[in-house]
């Protein structure tokens, strides 16, 4: 037990390779039965090697857990080191089992390339899981640019009409932010060894080293100055993928571009990426710029919020519906987190995982209608729930959890945000309850026109409904969005150590300043000295 759980890690991010490699060069392309099988089974047993880590995570500590590290380029101070925490495992079991889903989703509606399709969405469950995984800012950046490839091709061999002008719009746009994202991961790594005597800052005098643990022992010591240029440099990279709003315009052509699989893993996992460097870096890391930045970031979240759904409302095609719906629900995402509050904190990480588990759903079931008709015009429709009505069920739970309606997981995730955005700021909180009552009202009118009303359009006469594959990739997203709803405490226990760190770093910036909400400076006056990361102390898991 204890070497699976010292290796699970690599486990987990290398078996989708694997199955990869097995299909390259095991399977010729002409076995399209074989391909699809030998993508699913490993898809399958991956999402099933990830689900220990829910049950063997301890969240009672801020260490990064199931560690394994060893030497990889010594010489500048990058290592192979993996780690996790709460906040990383429930962003890996939901790339786990939105790659299962995906995977099982496309046996009908791809026909051609069938081999390159299954090894691409398989190379890019890896660099995801890297992605998340990784404790030294190197080996980060490196799956972080090995996941732009196969989303790339996948965008641009599977997609619509204008493929190819969405692949290259999505892989430039997440290109810049990546770039200027290794600048300042650069500035960080100079600083802290050697120092940029160039603009008068002398280094620590630390060894070099890349390892994000040790970085945050030295983010009280950074100057305000340099912390507000690395911020800037890590804003742009992770705020073109989350998307925020002016950085958003890739979003839409290549949702709307890409095939089913595609756009439930750019909403359900890519999107997250950017949220996920926020949390994972830019606040803890950034404690002084992270203060400051908070009078701006705000109003760009909720000018998110509000024109992700008035923009929304506007669309007559439903698969560009839910994609800007995405703008929108980012929006309130960004607003918890930089709520700089518990609640708000909570919120925003719950609401990652909500918006992978409704939009996903929502992606999938536009799909499914898609494949039969091949149209995804609203006007093309109503009337459909005559013909469709287990369709028309599934859609509408997953509407509803997409709008936050009590007993569904949407409503948790907007609620707990509210209370952290009134916490900073009652103002706030009204913006984005408007945003709550303006997504209700995209959803539910986009709902009515497709479903309700006279069956008039011929077409639409012979739809099937959903078959016993169709069902299956939804059954799991639903019981999600219920037990979430229902029953949030467990989500919340595993990703307290998370909010702890990085409300403690904040908080420990700039205590007594008057920007500080009351609740940071209570954390920070309960805990005068921040708690240090013993990076190596859970090294070897038992």
């Amino acid at each position: 037990m204890g070497f699976i759980q010292h290796h699970l890690l690599n486990i987990i991010c290398y078996l989708p390779l694997a199955g990869a490699l097995l299909i390259i060069f095991g399977i010729r392309k002409e076995n399209t039965k074989a391909i699809k099988a030998v993508a699913t089974v490993v898809a399958g047993l991956d999402f099933l090697a990830s689900i220990p880590l829910w049950f063997l995570y301890r969240p009672d500590g801020p260490e990064f857990q199931f560690v394994v590290r060893g030497e990889w380029i010594p010489k500048v101070g990058v290592q192979y080191y993996f780690g996790v925490d709460g906040f990383a495992v429930l962003l890996i079991l939901l790339t786990t089992l939105l790659t299962f889903i995906s995977i099982y989703s496309s046996f009908t509606a791809i026909t051609h390339r069938e081999k390159e399709y299954y090894v691409f969405l398989l190379l890019l469950s890896t660099g995801m899981m890297g992605v998340f995984m990784s404790l030294d800012f190197v080996l980060f950046y490196v799956f972080w640019e090995v996941m732009l490839v196969p989303m790339y091709f996948l965008i641009g061999v599977w997609g619509g009409p204008r493929k190819l002008y969405a692949a290259i719009k999505f892989f430039l746009y997440t290109l810049v932010g990546s770039v200027l994202m290794l600048v300042g991961i650069l500035a960080l790594y100079f600083y802290n060894s050697t120092g940029l005597e160039a603009i008068g800052l002398p280094g620590l005098g630390n060894a070099a080293t890349f390892e994000i643990p040790k970085l945050y022992e030295i983010a009280p010591h950074i100057p305000p100055e340099l912390q507000f240029w690395i911020f800037l440099a890590f804003f742009v990279g992770f705020a073109i993928k989350v998307p925020m709003w002016p950085f958003h315009t890739w979003l839409p052509d290549a949702h709307v571009e890409a095939p089913t699989a595609g756009s439930v893993i750019l909403a359900g996992v890519l999107l997250k990426m950017g949220t996920y460097g926020f949390v994972r870096f830019s606040l803890p890391l950034l404690p002084d710029a992270t203060m400051k930045a908070v009078a701006w970031v705000g109003p760009l979240a909720i000018i998110a919020i509000i024109y992700g759904a008035l923009v929304a409302m506007a669309q007559k095609d439903m698969k560009k519906l839910v994609a800007y719906s995405s703008v929108s629900h980012m929006g309130f995402v960004m607003l918890g987190m930089f709520a700089l509050n518990a609640p708000g904190l909570r919120g925003a990480i719950l609401q990652m995982i909500n918006h992978g588990v409704s939009t996903g759903a929502l992606f999938l079931l536009v799909g499914i209608v898609y494949e039969r008709r091949h149209n995804r015009l609203i006007a093309e429709y109503g009337g459909i729930a005559k013909v469709m009505p287990l369709y028309a069920m599934f859609f509408m739970v997953m509407t509803m959890s997409s709008i936050g309606l009590p007993t569904l997981n949407g409503f948790i995730g907007e609620f707990t945000i509210l209370i952290g955005a009134f916490n900073h700021s009652w103002v706030w909180a009204l913006f984005a309850a408007t945003g709550i009552v303006l997504g209700a009202a995209y959803m539910l009118w986009m709902y009515q026109r497709v479903f309700f009303g006279e069956l008039t359009n011929e077409k639409n006469k012979d739809l099937k409904d959903l078959n016993r594959r169709e069902q299956w990739t939804l059954i799991p997203l639903i019981i999600l969005a219920f037990w979430i709803g229902l029953y949030p405490k467990p989500f919340f226990r595993i990703m307290e150590p998370t909010v702890t760190r990085v409300l403690e770093r904040v908080g420990a910036a700039a205590p007594d300043r008057p920007e500080t909400p009351a609740a940071l400076r209570a954390v920070s006056e309960h805990h005068e000295e921040p708690a240090a990361e013993p990076a190596e102390a859970s090294s070897e898991t038992e």
